[in-house]
């Protein structure tokens, strides 16, 4: 018996295909069948069912199935452990990071990482929160981080960073005359933009305001847009008003273009998460970028 038929084997119940376990290992379907058949010869019976519409495990495949997974698990794991010995990492780190994560955090994160380890690549990819958990569950992404932590079964969310939401309006007469303090009756009054479903920011915006008492419903919604760089720029426009992450908005406070303010209200506050799949274990590369990021933020908290 050797991993790579157990590969074949874990793939092809997974996916309920042949040719899709192929793909997804790198093998030509004949070599995926022959690994099968190799298994069944030495254990002397039928472990996938296949018919003109499915493949299924048979009931000796269903009980192998959980023994093949456990043993891939572990060899991962031996890997890992192996390799964690030394203190050269390198290789490829694939993070999936929401909208607020990737153009804020790690674009402050990744070139002080770098520093320590030249031998590191970083694949970064942008996507809402719902579709990076999405993406650490089909393990097309080792790390994902993300703004707000959700209900899914093989997701660990670990917080690391602390967050702040605040309201921003256009830098006009109108809101300066408020002297900093933005009542909150104003915000179902005046035009709002929502991110779009989905978001991390839009799930924790609605949230809050529900806990603080104002029905998110009640907003006079004029726009609902997928990111945060294409929000700022129609608030300060005068499109309307809009909530985001205190750190998204502070470069275009600093330059004049919007007013930030802060509700003093403990439900507008956040973490930053974390999310990586409870049962695959955590790379050398993942593990230090873990720990480089929450010293970093510990150390600097005003930087989220």
């Amino acid at each position: 018996m050797h991993f790579k038929q157990l590969e074949a084997f874990v793939n092809v119940i997974k996916f309920k295909s042949f040719s899709k376990a192929a793909e997804e290992i790198y093998l030509s379907q004949p070599t995926i069948s022959a690994h099968i058949s190799a298994l069944e010869n030495e254990f002397g019976t039928k472990l996938i069912i296949r018919s003109t519409k499915e493949v299924y495990p048979s009931k000796a495949g269903k009980v192998f199935y959980e023994y093949a997974s456990e043993m891939l698990k572990m060899r991962d794991k031996a890997i890992l452990s192996v390799k964690s010995c030394t203190t050269d990492i390198r290789g490829t780190l694939e993070i999936a990071a929401s909208t607020v994560p990737s153009q804020y955090l790690l674009p402050e994160l990744l070139p002080r990482m770098a520093k320590d380890h030249p031998h590191l690549f970083f694949s970064l990819k942008q996507y809402d929160s719902r579709e990076v958990a999405n993406h650490i569950i089909n393990m097309d992404a080792e790390i994902g981080i993300v703004g707000t932590a959700m209900e899914k079964n093989k997701c660990i969310f670990e917080p690391f960073a602390d967050d702040q939401l605040v309201v921003v309006t256009p830098n006009s007469e109108k809101f300066r005359a408020l002297g900093g303090d933005f009542p909150l009756d104003l915000l179902k009054k005046e035009p709002f933009i929502l991110r779009e479903y989905g978001s991390g920011t839009r799930k924790e915006t609605e949230d809050s305001l529900t806990q603080m008492g104002v029905d998110p419903k009640a907003l006079h919604v004029i726009a609902q847009m997928d990111s945060t760089e294409s929000i700022k720029q129609a608030v300060a426009k005068g499109l309307g008003i809009s909530i985001t992450s205190r750190i998204a908005a502070e470069d275009y406070v600093r330059f004049g273009m919007l007013l930030a303010f802060d509700l003093k209200s403990e439900y507008l506050k956040r973490k930053f998460y974390f999310v990586y799949h409870k049962d695959r274990p955590l790379s050398p590369a993942a593990e230090a970028f873990m720990k480089f990021a929450k010293e970093y933020f510990s150390e600097h908290p005003e930087r989220a």
